[in-house]
């Protein structure tokens, strides 16, 4: 694959994006090869604002090549869990060779599914996290309803994007956007939906120098 259709920002092939979304084939297994470097200093500083304990249960939605289930279960092992979700064949099965180990010693578990609807218990998981996945969410608001359900009273959902969007910056995203591809949120724009879904102590964290975001709220 040509290097200029996996560079940040450069992608000219709108097959790249749609895989990214929903990575498949050849295509999807070297997308989730790229994103698993590529997206390594967002999701270290993402991690940097927040809280896991040993015996946590973490919820990783739309968990792509699997290095953050990883990261995760190093920390909630023995007695924690982490669960990675995606509607991707591809990336549950590149998250699934990545935690064998874990796996096996029952601190891991990856499920083929969709946010809109999770085969999760309600009050289940302490922390719910998506990397760089909100962007394709087919119904933002009542998607993170069902992310509402099955975490804790108490619990953190905790969002990490490479992009947000800013008036003025956001021509390079305009055939990705216009073609249904992906949504760009601005900043009211997930406090206001995270505020419909019944979370409360928004916490908005921007980086120095680059155009990431983390948002984290809290379960009432």
């Amino acid at each position: 694959m040509d290097k200029k259709n996996v560079e940040k920002n450069n992608v000219k092939d709108i097959k790249f994006i749609e895989n990214a979304r929903k990575p498949e084939g050849d295509l999807g297994d070297k997308i989730l090869n790229r994103m698993n470097f590529s997206h390594e200093q967002l999701a270290r500083w993402v991690c940097s604002h927040l809280t896991i304990d040993e015996g946590d249960y973490i919820l990783d939605i739309g968990c792509g090549g699997g290095v953050n289930v990883d990261r995760f279960a190093n920390k909630v092992a023995p007695n924690g869990k982490v669960v990675g979700i995606d509607y991707s064949k591809v990336s549950v099965e590149k998250t699934k060779n990545r935690n064998k180990k874990a796996i096996q010693e029952g601190i891991v578990d990856v499920l083929e599914g969709s946010v809109s609807k999770m085969p999760f218990k309600d009050n289940y998981f302490d922390l719910i996290t998506g990397f760089e996945t909100i962007y394709f969410w087919p119904d933002f608001v009542n998607d993170l309803k069902e992310v509402n359900r099955v975490l804790k009273k108490g619990g953190t959902v905790c969002f990490g994007n490479e992009v947000r969007y800013e008036d003025g910056q956001m021509d390079k995203y305009k055939e990705w956007m216009d073609g249904s591809y992906m949504k760009i949120y601005t900043d009211d724009e997930l406090q206001s939906a995270l505020l419909q879904a019944g979370f409360e102590d928004i916490e908005l964290n921007k980086k120095d120098g680059e155009n990431w975001i983390c948002i984290k709220a809290t379960k009432i």
